[in-house]
């Protein structure tokens, strides 16, 4: 059997994705013109497959660049992701792996350098720095071109469908202060705080005292720099170090964005619970996260999102981690979902890769690059359809008097 020919049955005889083999082979759909070809330039890539049959197998052989696509990745994967597997027979199944099989015995590869795996007791403090250290201590230029100005790798809120970038990343950082009622003279601490741009925002933007905490060493240099820059110095400090550490409390807020999904589930309530304990009484704490839909879907992230990616991922549905949060003292007060910001987000970031990709392959290499062109538009996908969400939940601490201090009606 060709290669195409082998490939077609299971991305579906309808699917708007064309493939071409090294073995001269092609396959087109039968019913409309193809958004993408997948292009199959090795045996090698078949060899990813045949030793891991997964996402992680396709990741290989796309990282490597025994596998590539022409054409728009994120409709190829919206494509391939609306389709199911129901209808390929068992002695398709067959046929394949018979197929595949000798690959893995006549090409033993060994898994693309950009490849991580971890080691030691999962969710400890060293293994969360190395986690940390491999997604984010790679180029703080690779990130300037991707990100944009704004640094910030989190979901955007977009105040229009013409807004860009750096005006839904604002609106992110605004919405946040918001909920938080930041004003002048108030303590905040930012856990997992990134490049350092809430805490900026926190005090350029309503005199705020803000500390911010990130595993990563290239992050917090980075934003240290660039707090002096700005002339914030009095106002913020960037910390590098795990923020189980920090020591201080009684802060009038904390703000937790893209740090939940590293905690890990056994540690959940007692994460809630640190962050309950930093607060001053009438405190509040804004925790923005990407989730599962519900709790049918898997919690570890996929095998190619977690060598790759975010090393020790996990994602939980919303209602438990809201049971996690109340259970820790906090009254939950707002809750909101905006997964379709994400898509958007996302879908920013793709394009500012694309613009900037000769620059970006040489500050972080081919293959990191290739990493991050596959990722985010798979993620994309996943926003699109529900696959994975992203939350914000609002909680305060209530004091003997139970008065929480929010007016009636709050404007968000």
């Amino acid at each position: 059997m060709q290669v195409a020919e082998m490939f077609r049955p299971v991305l579906g005889e309808q699917a708007p994705v064309a493939i071409r083999a090294y073995d001269g082979s092609s396959s087109t759909p039968s019913d409309a013109p193809p958004v993408a070809t997948v292009d199959v330039r090795s045996e090698t890539a078949l060899a990813y497959l045949a030793s891991s049959p997964n996402s992680l197998g396709l990741a290989r052989a796309y990282v490597s660049g025994h596998l590539d696509v022409d054409g728009d990745i994120y409709e190829a994967l919206t494509a391939m992701g609306e389709l199911t597997v129901s209808d390929v027979t068992p002695a398709t199944l067959v046929r394949m792996a018979a197929r595949l099989a000798p690959l893995r015995f006549k090409h033993r590869v060994a898994p693309p350098p950009e490849e991580h795996r971890q080691h030691g007791r999962r969710h400890s403090k060293d293994r969360d720095s190395d986690a940390i250290e491999h997604h984010y201590d790679v180029s703080n230029r690779f990130y300037e071109m991707v990100l944009g100005p704004s640094m910030a790798y989190t979901c955007a809120v977009y105040p229009s469908e013409t807004a860009t970038l750096e005006e839904a990343q604002f609106t992110k950082h605004a919405l946040v202060a918001e909920k938080l009622h930041l004003e002048p003279g108030m303590r905040l601490l930012d856990v997992g705080c990134g490049w350092g741009q809430m805490a900026m925002h926190a005090a350029e933007h309503h005199g705020v005292r803000a500390l911010g905490v990130t595993l990563s060493r290239d992050q917090a240099n980075w934003a240290q720099k660039e707090v002096a820059r700005r002339g914030l110095g009095d106002l913020v400090e960037i910390r590098h170090g795990d923020y189980r550490d920090v020591t201080e409390g009684e802060f009038d807020a904390v703000s937790s964005i893209g740090l939940t999904e590293h905690i890990g589930r056994r540690n959940i309530p007692g994460y809630f619970r640190f962050l309950y304990g930093k607060l001053r009484t009438g405190g509040r704490l804004l925790n923005h996260c990407i989730t599962r839909p519900d709790a049918h879907h898997r919690a570890h992230a996929d095998p190619f999102i977690d060598r790759y990616v975010f090393p020790d991922g996990e994602l939980l549905p919303i209602g438990w981690l809201v049971s996690r949060m109340n259970a820790a003292g906090f009254e939950i007060r707002h809750e909101e979902n905006l997964r379709e910001h994400y898509a958007k987000t996302l879908a920013g970031w793709s394009a500012n890769l694309e613009a900037n990709w000769d620059e970006c392959v040489a500050e972080a290499g081919e293959g990191r690059a290739r990493v991050w062109r596959l990722y985010m538009p798979a993620c994309q996908v996943g926003f699109d359809l529900n696959n994975i969400q992203l939350h914000q939940v609002l909680g305060v601490k209530l004091g003997p008097d139970a008065r929480s201090g929010f007016p009636l009606r709050p404007v968000y």
